[in-house]
């Protein structure tokens, strides 16, 4: 009999949003229920660099995205696989450095964005999205139906830019999904499983 080429993800590299670090409760959990999977898909939570260095002004997109590109390449050669085999993914600053990172040519097997920040607070006009035409993998928005980064109407939208498969999860809540957890690991275990 042939043997079949396992394409599935191997690996789920998770990065925090600005205000929290890579301990945040619902990469917890999503991590949680990846590893419950059969079989189970290995997550690495990581900080950015400014985190690590203790201070709280996010990183500048080109640092972060080196970081992640470099964390990813380090994780991947870990498991014995290449970047190509990783989901990449994480909370709001960290979703939209990964896939800031995958846009910019880094090879992933899809994305995991939760509460993806469109645009900030009250500021519909200043769009996050010039990128997402260049993401051409699988990619899974998690988020509240009252975030204010972003409505489920104006996600859509924007998402339609996207040539990869897009998948949507509304759930209820603001950005931070406040109580939600196992929602959110639910559908992002759901969608890995899947793929």
């Amino acid at each position: 009999m042939p043997q079949r080429h396992d394409s599935r993800p191997l690996g789920l590299l998770l990065t925090p949003g600005a205000g929290a670090g890579r301990d945040h409760h619902s990469l917890v959990a999503v991590e949680h229920a990846l590893d419950a999977l059969d079989p189970p898909v290995t997550t690495r939570r990581v900080d950015f660099p400014y985190r690590l260095a203790g201070k709280k002004v996010p990183d500048r997109p080109p640092v972060a995205v080196a970081h992640l590109r470099a964390e990813a390449e380090r994780f991947a050669a870990d498991l014995g696989t290449t970047t190509d085999r990783l989901l990449l993914g994480g909370r709001s600053f960290g979703g939209r450095m990964c896939s800031m990172a995958v846009a910019e040519g880094l090879p992933a097997a899809g994305l995991v964005l939760l509460s993806y920040p469109l645009h900030p607070p009250g500021k519909p006009e200043r769009l996050r999205v010039e990128h997402l035409p260049q993401l051409r993998v699988p990619v899974l928005f998690v988020s509240g139906d009252r975030d204010p980064f972003g409505t489920p109407a104006e996600l859509a939208e924007h998402a339609a830019a996207i040539p990869g498969p897009v998948t949507t999860v509304t759930i209820p809540g603001a950005h931070d999904v406040r109580g939600k957890d196992g929602e959110v690991a639910a559908a992002v275990a759901d969608w890995v499983h899947t793929l």
